[in-house]
């Protein structure tokens, strides 16, 4: 367990990033081929990925390269991550890039004590060797991850608005609350549960704050720096639902769908952990004129709520909507294990 304490200071300049993390999403998607802890929730990015990865030519490269150097273990390298990567994948690879030579081979030598890093590794603190690597970083990234790009920002735009509730009711403190069930807050320290291999420890951020990253593809495994002086960053597992099929093959929104339309039903889904018209417009395939018309019918069917903040406004359920959601879910659960609802 990793036991993060904050003083008030701290409180203050703790953020929640505003975008993916891209290289936390490469080393998240790698840890996806290393288990099957999850996999249900994946199970349709698993089999195309596969497929994609085979087709492109980079199966080789994510066995012998990728699937090496990040370990769904107790630790890999820090500079895989780096910080600068919340402002884009250019920025990302640059910061590989500009990693000095003598850390890359201090974080190679913790990983091969650890667990055992490839014999090539140590080559990476040369700057081609770094060049080559960050190729291949960024063809792996175009065929596992840019395909969802849309998909992963629409579901960390929704937990962004799910967040800013528990601020808006209880100050950073009310939304630390809201982060569990990996992360639970015990005031002022902040317990992080990290996999079973990992020996606790504590962090004490000294002022410095903290930044939270939610990511699509962590699979309940909180993530922090190995090294207590980098910046404090937490990247931590959304809350995925089941990609559930029902013996005839419907997906998960098919009653809704048979009432309110595709459209809708993926509307109110979106709706669930708060959306702006931007995000069920991004979730739902459609244009956002398209979505404001959505959003007004299933508000005047009082499915859901809307509050302005200038020019933006947040969607959420109002109660009979949450009903009827859950009532959708559990009849397509219902359906594909042929029990009665």
């Amino acid at each position: 367990m990793l036991r993060i304490h904050f003083t008030d200071v701290d409180l203050a300049r703790t953020r929640l990033a505003s975008a993916p993390d891209p290289l936390f999403d490469i080393a998240a998607s790698l840890h996806r081929f290393q288990t099957r802890r999850g996999r249900w929730a994946f199970a349709g990015w698993y089999r195309t990925t596969r497929q994609q990865l085979r087709e492109k030519g980079l199966e080789r490269a994510l066995r012998s390269v990728l699937l090496p150097l990040y370990p769904r273990a107790a630790y890999y390298p820090d500079f895989l991550t780096p910080v600068g990567a919340v402002d884009g994948l250019d920025m990302g690879l640059e910061s590989i890039l500009a990693t000095p030579p003598q850390r890359v081979m201090a974080e190679i030598a913790i990983l091969d004590r650890i667990v055992g890093a490839p014999a090539w590794a140590g080559q990476l603190a040369g700057l081609e060797a770094r060049k080559e690597f960050v190729r291949v970083l960024r063809a792996y990234y175009e065929v596992v991850v840019a395909p969802h790009e849309e998909q992963v920002r629409a579901r960390i735009e929704a937990e962004r608005a799910a967040r800013c509730r528990g601020l808006l009711d209880g100050g950073v403190e009310g939304m630390l609350a809201g982060l569990g069930p990996m992360l639970r807050w015990r005031p002022p320290v902040l317990e992080v549960a990290y996999p079973r291999q990992a020996d606790d420890r504590d962090l004490h951020l000294n002022g410095r704050g903290l930044t939270l990253v939610p990511s699509y593809f962590n699979w309940r495994e909180p993530v922090a720096f190995a090294d207590p002086g980098l910046p404090p960053v937490v990247w931590y597992s959304l809350l995925h639902e089941p990609e559930v099929r029902s013996v005839t093959g419907s997906a998960p929104e098919q009653p809704l769908t048979n009432v309110l339309g595709r459209a809708r039903a993926v509307a109110l889904r979106a709706a669930s952990a708060g959306a702006t018209t931007g995000e069920i417009a991004r979730a739902a395939g459609v244009s956002a004129s398209a979505a404001s018309r959505h959003a007004t019918a299933l508000r005047d069917a009082g499915l859901i709520s809307t509050v302005r903040n200038g020019p933006t406004v947040l969607h959420t359920l109002t109660p009979t909507g949450a009903s009827l959601l859950r009532a959708a879910l559990r009849k397509a659960e219902a359906d594909l294990t042929g029990t009665v609802v």
